[in-house]
């Protein structure tokens, strides 16, 4: 096997991992987001790297690498311009540059999420990897003045993150908050997103594909010099990811007084992005740094655009990719070995790495301006009122639920068959005209409520992790059916004061579960004294009772009342 062959394998290999990267963002940013939208955030990711890939094939490829000095010009979209791709075959670098494109156009998404029409995302996909995108790399990647200035950002903490961060901030901006997300008085208020371990996974898939965008961007493995180096780059890239999760768990956990999980999620991620750009010219002790840096950064970005700027960013798009992509673009000239602030380089490379940012946040933020706004102004950038509300899933995409047919809980499934239990015919429709006639017949009786039947109705509100403790008891005391619900409620202590990234939770969210039984034989006093003694743990939030007297009840299936109604046997 030929040196140019390893260099290629390696090359390739780099691009599938990066790619696969769309599985971790699509995950996050789903998990993050509530369930009525999960359809329409699969998609976006999904068309990110699908628009994109013809849109920078036939332009934004030419545009980024069209030769030394170009700004734009220089290419044939069909030839793919004269840029030098030394061994590597042409369209093994350009299928490793195509997949960079995605993940800056892919960002936006989870920032502008639950609120944007598709077709206007659709039309913003192309435009940034059409133009936006293959500007800024070209001025950093393909030989324009930053590169010429001696600018460093070896795999995209500038290039392709702070690109899509800052242009997710444009984004978000443009659009508003959600529908609900402030009060009156100007507070965030906490909207959760529906699937942690959806945002864990995407986080892993993320982190795994991270060697890959970080130690491929070698395109080289046939020398010493380059294992070398991408030993170093897996390294400090694993470095900079953990120590950021570990600074932002011991953050959350003094400022909020639990661990934020979704921040520490985000947190990982924040180390990934800084160390993006230097990750080969900084020891695992500039990474070590960088990591705790940017796990401060992202925490005091999120609640600054949440709290302050009021930027409505479901993700935390823009404080990871947005401003952890700038400081991990500066942190170069802090923390390179050679060259560095830190270790006696003075300040001419830390000059050149802010130059860089201001010029490549100054083109994305001008031109995701204007592009936005013509969006806007043309064929709309926001859904109307009650698609928001509804959620676009059934709007956008005619998708009634992403999880149809899916139950949270099993709750039907442990309770135990006894002999007060009478399963009926296997098969309904094979009931014999005789067993139907047999039926006692409904009988219309006068609309007055009598007195006391002694029937009674105990709703339970208790905590949903208390429910199979619960469920035990009451079999045990011979109760065979129950009604549960999951809701959301809080007592009069308001909530527990709950936080989430770093809002408050309102005291109407708090997850709770409602068992409802009707009793006849069995003393509702007996039940309530179970029901205590099962849920009692002394703090708040324990649950409450409540008893009502029922007037009447019909069994369907025979038309019996009352009393032989709630009798399950023959």
């Amino acid at each position: 096997m030929s040196y140019v062959s390893v260099d290629v394998m390696w090359t390739l290999l780099g691009a599938a991992m990066v790619f696969f990267m769309q599985a971790g963002f699509s995950l996050c940013e789903a998990g993050l987001t509530r369930a009525k939208n999960t359809g329409n955030i699969l998609m976006k990711n999904l068309m990110d790297f699908c628009i994109g890939t013809p849109a920078f094939w036939l332009v934004g490829f030419g545009i980024m690498f069209g030769g030394s000095g170009a700004f734009i010009g220089g290419f044939d979209p069909f030839i793919l311009g004269n840029y030098d791709f030394g061994p590597l075959p042409k369209w093994c670098y350009v299928i490793f540059q195509t997949v960079f494109c995605a993940t800056a156009a892919t960002i936006v998404s989870g920032s502008m999420a639950e609120r944007t029409k598709f077709s206007s995302y659709c039309v913003y996909s192309a435009l940034i990897s059409l133009v936006v995108y293959p500007i800024s790399g070209h001025w950093i990647w393909g030989g324009g003045f930053l590169s010429q200035m001696g600018f460093h950002d070896f795999a995209g903490s500038c290039a392709v993150h702070m690109v899509g961060g800052v242009a997710a901030c444009i984004g978000a901006a443009t659009l508003g908050p959600r529908i609900g997300k402030y009060g009156k008085d100007g507070r965030p208020r906490a909207i959760p997103g529906h699937n942690l371990t959806a945002v864990a996974l995407g986080v892993f898939i993320l982190w795994f594909c991270w060697f890959g965008f970080n130690g491929c961007s070698t395109v080289s493995m046939s020398s010493d010099e380059a294992m070398l180096s991408a030993s170093l780059i897996f390294m400090n890239t694993n470095m900079a990811a953990a120590v950021a999760t570990c600074t932002v768990l011991i953050i959350t956990w003094i400022r909020y007084k639990k661990p934020d999980v979704s921040m520490c999620l985000n947190g990982a991620l924040a180390g990934l992005v800084a160390i993006t750009a230097g990750c080969d010219v900084v020891d695992p002790f500039g990474a070590f740094f960088i990591g705790l840096a940017a796990g401060i950064l992202v925490v005091a970005s999120v609640e600054f655009f949440d709290k302050t700027a009021k930027i409505d960013d479901p993700v935390g798009a823009v404080s990871v990719h947005g401003a952890c992509g700038m400081f991990g673009t500066l942190a170069v000239g802090l923390f390179a070995t050679d060259g560095g602030l830190f270790y006696g380089g003075g300040f001419h490379f830390l000059g050149i790495q802010a130059a860089g940012v201001l010029a490549v946040a100054a083109w994305t933020g001008v031109m995701m301006t204007v592009i936005f706004q013509v969006i806007k102004h043309t064929i709309g950038l926001r859904v109307e009122q009650e698609i928001e509300i509804d959620g676009l899933d059934i709007h956008e995409h005619g998708l009634a639920s992403a999880y149809s047919g899916f139950a949270i809980q099993d709750v039907m499934g442990g309770l135990d068959v006894n002999e007060n239990t009478d399963l009926g015919e296997d098969n309904p429709n094979e009931a014999s005209k005789a067993q139907l006639d047999a039926a006692v017949p409904v009988v219309k009786t006068p609309d007055v409520m009598p007195a006391d039947t002694g029937m009674y109705k105990i709703a339970v509100i208790a905590k949903l992790s208390r429910f199979e403790k619960l469920k035990r008891a009451l079999n045990e005391l011979g109760v065979t059916g129950m009604t549960v619900t999951q809701v959301m409620g809080c007592g009069i202590q308001r909530g527990a004061g709950e936080y989430y990234r770093g809002v408050e939770m309102d005291a109407t969210l708090l997850p709770k579960i409602k068992i409802e039984v009707v009793v006849h034989k069995i003393p509702v006093d007996k039940v309530i004294d179970t029901v205590k003694k099962t849920l009692y743990t002394g703090r708040i939030g324990d649950g409450k009772i409540f008893v009502f007297q029922v007037a009447r009840v019909v069994k369907v299936r025979t038309g019996e009342e009352n009393e032989n109604a709630l009798r399950d046997v023959e």
